[in-house]
């Protein structure tokens, strides 16, 4: 199957111009890195006042995650909760934009971006975390401590040699609070080296303002060693699987919400997200909407929602939502590719049988926020067909000629057995030992989601997945959503058919 892409024509306020920096890699022949610039904008490289170098010191904002460690909030106060969360995302993306807009004045005064852009951000992050405390407190809930030390953000800086970033300005609070089971065990590791480039506008830099990713972020993948691993089958594993056809996103659906994390947020994600199955599913979806909604899955019973972010070129050219809330005015730009397949599977444990999920279960895999929090919950896997016995963590591939680009997800596959959603998004499952492949101590093994999405692109970089601006498209943030909403005499089924060791749709 050829190349897809959502070819539709519209203005950006600003054109982008196209630049190829040539990239010789060892046994990947010469290939080109998109280089996005402003038509308006003056080379950097061209310049004398020192203005590339600190181009090159301030590449993002660096924020601890505030709703990782939200562990224990009262049903009462989560919508609110979420609001100021989702509220908090927002700051921190327009800072990031007042950032890259402000490059000169950067370069002029050494303090303009702590001054002028860093402390009134951590003022109104103090706001919003002192609100948050008060709608737990009125709810009968205690906030955790020290809440307020995550209100200071950094701005984080690239090596001037593509090593990897470090914190400038004042020391950020550790942003790993949401480690509540252990990080993303299932997530394979890459080649253990996360991208140093920051897409600050050097080389190889990929999106507006130097947005990423970074000639950095890719990664022959014949330079890559097998790596896959899986816990071996015990005599009572349940060995069987269940697969749902849901398309490809073939009729477009798109928006940049997230119902799960940000629900009742419009633009909750800050980036363009693909959805297969339930055609309902919005920042303002009820859990009867869904249930009432139409699928795009064969199976009708299955009205689960499946969505990740979407897949961009870089080529330079424009998509219908180059001045849309998740695209260009998140900067967000390229065209959309449609998968040239979407293969979406559920599979059983090896250490024992499994039990069929509650419906409405609500499941993130990964991190959308990975590259400024840390990897504990990144769950990221790239890879090229013919090739995904060598998968990718924090790299995105370059496949050779005739080899597609893979990106995968394994879901966690064990639940608490009480709750479709926590707080964080996160304690209510986890994933099963990667050794044993037995689930924790008070879980039990559910139908563990497998995605495998293939896209037909060009060889080389010149792709990258959505993300918050300030996470400058890295492929360690790639991450996965889904809720259950499949029947419960087919979810039942689904459950049966993997206990009994039978291959079922």
């Amino acid at each position: 199957m050829g190349r897809t892409s959502r070819k539709r024509r519209s203005s950006l306020a600003t054109r982008m111009t196209v630049a190829s920096a040539a990239l010789l890699l060892g046994g990947g022949g010469l290939v080109a890195v998109n280089v996005y610039a402003s038509a308006h904008e003056e080379n950097p490289a061209q310049r004398g006042d020192g203005a590339q170098q600190q181009q090159q010191q301030v590449a993002t904002i660096d924020c601890p995650d505030v709703g990782n460690g939200l562990s224990d909030v009262p049903d009462a106060a989560r919508s609110e909760v979420d609001g100021e969360l989702a509220t908090m995302d927002s700051q921190i993306t327009e800072s990031y934009q007042r950032l890259a807009a402000s490059r000169d004045a950067a370069a002029r005064d050494p303090d303009f971006v702590q001054n002028s852009i860093l402390q009134p951000l951590k003022e109104r992050r103090s706001t919003l975390i002192d609100r948050i405390g008060l709608e737990i407190g009125r709810a009968g809930g205690t906030a955790p401590q020290g809440m307020k030390d995550l209100a200071a953000c950094t701005a984080r800086s690239a090596g001037t040699d593509g090593s990897p970033p470090a914190d400038s300005a004042a020391p950020s609070a550790p942003a790993d609070g949401g480690q509540q089971n252990g990080g993303q065990q299932g997530g394979a590791q890459g080649d253990g080296q996360q991208g140093g480039g920051q897409g600050d506008g050097r080389q190889g830099g990929g999106q507006q303002n130097g947005n990423g990713p970074d000639a950095s972020d890719f990664v022959d993948i014949n330079s890559v060693q097998p790596n896959v691993r899986t816990p071996r089958n015990q005599r009572a594993a349940s060995r069987g699987t269940f697969t749902t056809k849901c398309g490809r996103n073939e009729n477009g659906k798109f928006n940049p919400d997230n119902v799960i994390v940000a629900p009742g947020v419009s633009n909750g994600a800050h980036h363009m997200h693909d959805y297969v199955g339930n055609q309902a599913n919005d920042a303002f979806a009820s859990d009867d909407d869904l249930a009432n909604g139409d699928t795009s899955c064969r199976n009708q019973g299955d009205k689960s929602t499946y969505y990740w972010p979407v897949l961009r070129l870089q080529n330079g050219k424009d998509e219908n939502d180059a001045q849309a809330d998740g695209g260009g005015k998140d900067q967000n730009v390229g065209e959309i590719q449609t998968p040239a397949s979407v293969t979406l599977k559920f599979v059983g444990s090896p250490a024992g049988k499994v039990v069929a999920m509650p419906r409405f279960l609500r499941i993130i895999t990964g991190d959308a926020k990975a590259f400024t929090n840390g990897d504990a919950n990144a769950n990221a896997s790239w890879s090229c067909t013919g090739f995904e016995n060598r998968q990718l963590k924090d790299k995105y591939p370059i496949c050779p000629e005739g080899s597609k680009v893979v990106r995968s997800f394994k879901f966690q596959s064990c639940w608490d057995g009480r709750n479709t959603d926590s707080a964080n998004h996160r304690t209510h499952v986890a994933f099963a030992d990667p050794n044993s492949g037995a689930c924790p101590q008070g879980f039990q093994a559910i139908p563990q989601l497998q995605q495998r999405i293939v896209y037909d692109v060009p060889p080389g970089p010149g792709f990258a997945v959505d993300s918050f601006p300030e996470q400058l498209h890295k492929p360690v943030t790639d991450h996965g959503d889904f809720i259950n909403v499949f029947d419960d005499g087919l979810m039942k089924r689904v459950a049966s058919c993997i206990n009994r060791g039978q291959r079922c749709t």
